[in-house]
């Protein structure tokens, strides 16, 4: 039975919600089905979009998934953007009713994160710029908001990893635009550490024999990306959480190789090894202050930000940090610090497959968005 059952959750990406999530996700969305909310989909496009580096991302589009109704004063807009490798239908398990965010009281909005396999990436571009920055990103989503939608101030934007620091450089490149914040398992500004872990990655992928320079390939490195799948494994849940072994218990795989194949080597090897690269060169130069509005000053970048921030570092995260969000909160104007106590390292901010961790986020959020 429970052999049978893993074989049944497999295929769910590293940025999705995660192992034994599908199952989850069918429930729910047979459990609602009695209440249905509006769900819209579309594509903008950005035209030759110039980057800070100065390259150009030749006919920019972003794929755009919208839930709910916005209000006619278009004041109950909650902007919800990717984590890594993340696309919008690996985000939708935490949008519904009684989930974290409501659609029925909330107009949601996911813009497909660029190099995420939707919107505009590195695998299909030609000449895609070697760094897109995560300011890069922000500043489409504010054409899409305001060109798509007439949307000029948000009520909030909620992220998780990649998501929250682009949650964090809202709140800094348009502080009079953002009302509040919720940064689940990220930081301003990616750490000394988890840039060694992002190194590693990439020269992992440099390593390959189909890498032809510059994050692009002849054919997709499978090997690789089986290997990059097992680095994750390592990073993405806690050492208690192995000691423990929740991947059995919890998720029910058989044994740790099979979780290993099933999960982790199986969900990269589905992915293109150039948006992966890309979007691991986006992570790595995170930083909220890395723009003209304050020149490499965090501390400044900080202080500007006027919207309420809530920080949700897991306590057994390895990628984010607690200390690098204590570190924040002192320059911060209004923002409170809400640990999420878990062993399931960085996957308790995105607990899909926890139901302990997914009540916690829940009752923080929906009282920060209220």
């Amino acid at each position: 039975m429970r052999l049978s059952l893993y074989r049944e959750r497999r295929g769910i990406s590293e940025g999705s919600p995660g192992l034994s999530s599908r199952l989850s996700i069918k429930g729910w969305q047979e459990r609602f089905t009695w209440m249905d909310w509006p769900q819209n989909s579309g594509e903008f496009r950005l035209g030759d979009l110039q980057v800070q580096s100065g390259e150009v991302i030749r006919d920019a589009r972003l794929i755009w998934k919208t839930y709910g109704t916005l209000t006619p004063a278009r004041d109950n807009v909650v902007l919800y953007p990717c984590s890594y490798g993340a696309k919008h239908e690996d985000m939708e398990w935490l949008i519904r009713p009684d989930g974290v965010l409501d659609p029925t009281r909330w107009f949601i909005v996911i813009p497909n994160l660029f190099s995420n396999g939707v919107s505009s990436g590195a695998a299909d571009t030609p000449d895609y710029p070697a760094l897109v920055t995560s300011w890069d990103s922000v500043q489409a989503q504010h054409r899409l908001l305001a060109e798509q939608f007439g949307i000029e101030r948000l009520h909030a934007v909620y992220g998780f990893s990649m998501g929250a620091q682009q949650a964090y450089h809202w709140a800094a490149a348009f502080p009079d635009a953002v009302e509040r914040i919720i940064v689940v398992c990220g930081s301003a500004r990616t750490a000394e550490h988890n840039k060694v872990f992002l190194s590693g990655l990439l020269r992992t992928f440099e390593a390959a024999h189909e890498h032809l320079g510059n994050g692009r390939f002849s054919s997709e490195p499978r090997a690789t990306l089986r290997a990059v799948g097992h680095i994750y494994a390592g990073w993405a849940l806690s050492q208690d959480f192995y000691r423990e072994k929740l991947h059995l218990s919890a998720l029910g795989a058989p044994d740790l190789q099979t979780y290993l194949r099933n999960d982790w080597e199986a969900s990269f090897e589905r992915r293109r090894a150039a948006n992966c690269y890309a979007q691991l060169v986006t992570w790595y130069h995170g930083d909220i202050s890395a723009n003209p509005l304050y020149g490499g000053d965090l501390v400044r970048a900080l202080k500007a930000i006027k919207a309420r921030v809530l920080l949700m570092p897991g306590q057994t995260d390895l990628y984010f940090r607690i200390a690098d969000n204590e570190l924040e909160i002192a320059h911060l104007a209004h923002a409170e610090l809400m640990p999420i106590p878990s062993i399931w390292g960085h996957r308790a901010g995105n607990p899909a497959a926890n139901p302990a961790d997914a009540a916690f986020l829940k009752e923080a959020v929906r009282r920060w968005l209220e």
